[in-house]
């Protein structure tokens, strides 16, 4: 199931943010708790972020971001991670599909995502739901942590 993110999904969405599996293929550094709070409220206010339950669990998160004008067919895809001690379990394909029959159900005709090139798990997932590598980014994302930039690919579901 998916709904969008609620005050009660701080710990959650922030712990998966920060999970040391997890937080090299996500958008922002380790931080504490207290620093990430103004970051989920303007996810929250913004509503774009999603969490995907399993039933009453949540096992995963999303953010859909809208684009607007000529270009409101289209729906980007980011932040998307499912907890580690569910992962092999095949929910990220289900989840996948969620989130693809629900955009399809807004109306949009376009899903674009961008994947860090050493990311090949998630490249692997894309592929196999229908997305299209599209192009690469040079030096796209930088890691402060590890001072190194990496290349984004660029992909693409067409409803």
């Amino acid at each position: 199931m998916i709904r969008k993110a609620i005050t009660e999904d701080f710990d959650f969405i922030y712990q998966l943010y920060m999970h040391p599996q997890v937080n090299p293929y996500l958008l922002y550094e380790p931080m504490e708790a207290e620093s990430f709070k103004p970051i989920f409220s303007d996810l929250s206010a913004n509503g774009i972020k999603y969490v995907y339950l399993d039933g009453e669990i949540p096992i995963g998160m999303f953010k859909l971001i809208p684009l607007t004008y000529r270009t409101a067919h289209i729906v980007y895809l980011g932040g998307l991670a499912i907890d580690p001690s569910f992962t092999g379990k095949g929910y990220g394909q289900q989840m996948m599909q969620d989130i693809l029959s629900f955009a399809k159900a807004k109306g949009f005709k376009r899903m674009e995502l961008g994947v860090d090139m050493i990311n090949e798990k998630a490249m692997r997932l894309y592929e196999k739901m229908g997305f299209e590598k599209e192009g690469i980014m040079k030096k796209y994302v930088y890691h402060k942590k590890e001072d190194k930039f990496l290349d984004e690919v660029l992909m693409a579901y067409l409803f």
